[in-house]
């Protein structure tokens, strides 16, 4: 049997439009979009369809959209027969996707605290005091020791470790331009600030970490059905009590996608189905690993394509 893993996207996915498909083709999905809209009393549903791109961006509405459209694809797929992951795994944001769809967590628990998350990220820095960026093309150690040469006082760090050839770093805007101008001088193919809201996975995310911390135990996680391989440790889990936990570590530590892939494919997986909108994930695994199998969920036309391939 081909083992296979579900993950699920994080923030940079969206796109005005997403998940409409699947609303309207799958009964499963449309209640999904629905139970969003009365969790988070407003038409979340309307701003992925037909909405304003730059709303879709604010990332308090970016987080509970991309989540939703997970998870509207993932019980679209439930209900059309797709087999059952043997693993999951979710980028960031998209942990809750994978901890709803391994049934630790609640879809209207999961939506409601995401937006407080976004919420929380972005009002833990001020406008233009942090910054992030990518950096392709150099190994984790030299990114690493430039971020220490360049924090000067300040905060700088990598904040997604996505790939052997691609690390994006976070910290306070100054630092972030002293990386990478020393980045550039050691080699980079490419050094290039993110148009993001807020530098997630850094130190400077504590104040929304402290926050986010105070609702997340307030939830009861349930043991998982399926193991996760969470950001912070990049190792499985399957116990709830933990969970919480990593969910709280995870706003302020690196995400550490290259070596969850890494173990993943160490624990024999050769089958990655990208569960919800875009394939930037897809994109990354193979920039991993060029001979796993990549595949995606997104709308009617891709479910269907996939579940032939399965």
């Amino acid at each position: 049997m081909t083992k296979i893993a579900y993950i699920f996207p994080g923030q940079g996915s969206q796109t005005v439009g997403m998940g409409k498909d699947l609303y309207d083709n799958f009964p499963a999905a449309r209640r999904i979009f629905e139970e969003a809209d009365d969790a988070l009393g407003f038409k979340l549903s309307e701003m992925c369809f037909a909405g304003m791109a730059e709303d879709l961006a604010l990332t308090a509405n970016t987080q509970p959209a991309i989540l939703t459209v997970s998870i509207a694809a993932f019980r679209a797929m439930e209900n059309e027969g797709f087999p059952a992951p043997n693993y999951v795994a979710g980028h960031s944001l998209g942990e809750y996707s994978a901890l709803v769809a391994a049934n630790a967590i609640s879809f209207s628990d999961a939506v409601i605290t995401v937006r407080k998350r976004g919420t929380y990220m972005q009002e833990a820095v001020a406008v233009g005091t942090g910054a992030m960026a990518a950096i392709l093309g150099l190994d984790l150690k030299t990114i690493e020791d430039a971020c220490r040469e360049a924090a000067d006082g300040q905060v700088c760090s990598p904040a997604n470790i996505n790939s052997p050839s691609q690390v994006v770093i976070a910290g306070n805007a100054e630092a972030i331009d002293r990386a990478i101008e020393l980045l550039k001088e050691r080699g980079a193919k490419r050094a290039i600030k993110l148009n993001v809201s807020a530098p997630f996975h850094c130190e400077l995310m504590l104040p929304a970490q402290r926050r986010l911390a105070t609702d997340l135990r307030e939830i009861n996680f349930s043991d998982l059905s399926v193991p996760i391989v969470e950001n912070v440790s990049a190792r499985e889990n399957m116990d709830g009590e933990k969970v919480g936990e990593a969910l709280i570590e995870q706003v302020s530590k690196p995400v550490r996608w290259a070596q969850s892939i890494e173990n993943l494919i160490g624990n024999g997986l050769e089958t990655f189905v990208e569960v919800g909108a875009g394939k930037i994930l897809s994109g990354l695994v193979k920039q991993i690993n060029r001979d796993v199998r990549c595949l995606n969920v997104e709308d009617s036309d891709s479910l269907r394509n996939t579940l032939e391939t399965l």
